[in-house]
């Protein structure tokens, strides 16, 4: 695939089928992935792909976790800082009025928008999920080398016919998680990744992108 056409394609898919992956499709991927840019090649992610049987006992956990009522468990890192500015603040209103808006789901009707946010931790029906740990001393820098990983993964997986979505909602089951990997304790929990083939029959929508000019700025002379 050309690497133009990934990047267009790639979109955070949240409806996938129930067809499994070919465990060598995944092999390929995480096998290229771990070329991804990384500052003195520090190679700081560490991750763990999950399918079969152990992550039908993690979806399980969590659902009934969330069926109990029980807390998500406490944070290890911010997510979004307190008091967002704009204009990240209307980007992530807007995010939220599309998303749900496609499930038909009003703004006023709290009980389904939490319904439809348990989905994440059902990985939206894919068959297999990507959990990415980071060891808790390192710095922003090397937060920033995750992501990169994670963007690379999720642009080989277009190669492969495979869809994504990044996750950071599992962090907030993050004791469920590592009941079923059980990383080391100095790592903690950056974000989840549900792999998959797209459901093309559940058009749930795209969110756009800020015009060129709001987030890149060409200085020339």
């Amino acid at each position: 695939m050309d690497v133009y056409e990934a990047v267009k394609t790639r979109h955070a898919v949240r409806k996938f089928v129930d067809q499994p992956i070919e465990p060598e499709a995944l092999r390929r991927v995480l096998s290229a992935a771990v070329w991804a840019p990384s500052g003195s090649n520090l190679q700081p992610w560490h991750a763990f792909v999950v399918t079969g049987a152990p992550l039908a006992e993690l979806k399980k956990r969590i659902a009934e976790r969330i069926a109990a009522g029980e807390a998500w468990d406490e944070p290890q890192y911010t997510m979004y800082p307190d008091g967002l500015k704009s204009p990240y603040q209307e980007r992530r209103a807007d995010f939220g009025r599309q998303r749900y808006g496609s499930l038909g789901i009003s703004r006023a009707d709290v009980e389904a928008w939490q319904r439809a946010a348990t989905d994440n931790w059902a990985a939206f029906g894919a068959p297999a999920a990507l959990f990415c740990y980071i060891d808790r001393e390192m710095g922003r820098p090397q937060w920033s080398d995750a992501g990169m990983f994670l963007q690379t993964v999720m642009l080989l997986l277009r190669a492969e016919g495979l869809h994504s979505c990044a996750q950071m909602a599992w962090a907030k089951f993050h004791r469920s998680v590592a009941e079923v990997v059980s990383p080391p304790d100095d790592l903690i929990l950056f974000c989840g990744m549900s792999i998959g083939y797209e459901d093309t029959t559940v058009d749930l929508g795209r969110v756009g992108r800020a015009p060129l000019n709001e987030t890149v700025t060409f200085v020339d002379g």
